[in-house]
């Protein structure tokens, strides 16, 4: 399956402008069609995958890049550790996050049941 710019941007829930330029840095990689505009395929959207969680991670697009060139390289040992070494520290701060998130989640979960305790009675029920 192929994908043009706009249907590429609606599939990722980003605009036709990131995609362009994402394609012009060469962060991925696309085709041209006989009107030269930009043809994304699977293996566009397998890169945009990892682009995009690497992002929702914090890490600058200067660093993204830094790794999708990695990944084109010859996969040699220290390749490969750089590349690991990336993974980590993204997973790490991922996981921070998602703690981050639990604590305020957890936070309001307890002011609720405050405000609850506060309304009971005071809120006329429904037939």
């Amino acid at each position: 399956m192929t994908y043009t710019v706009k249907e590429f941007a609606r599939l990722f829930h980003t605009t036709e402008h990131t995609i362009r330029y994402y394609t012009d840095i060469g962060l991925l990689s696309c085709t041209r069609d006989s009107g030269n505009h930009r043809i994304f395929d699977e293996a566009a959207v397998n890169w945009m995958k990892g682009i995009t969680y690497l992002k929702k991670c914090g890490i600058p697009i200067k660093d993204i890049k830094t790794y999708c060139d990695l990944c084109h390289l010859e996969e040699t040992e220290e390749n490969l550790l750089a590349r690991y070494r990336i993974i980590v520290k993204q997973r790490e701060e991922a996981h921070k996050k998602v703690a981050e998130a639990m604590a305020a989640a957890d936070y309001m979960d307890q002011k609720l049941k405050y405000y609850e305790k506060i309304l009971e009675g005071r809120i006329p029920a429904d037939g």
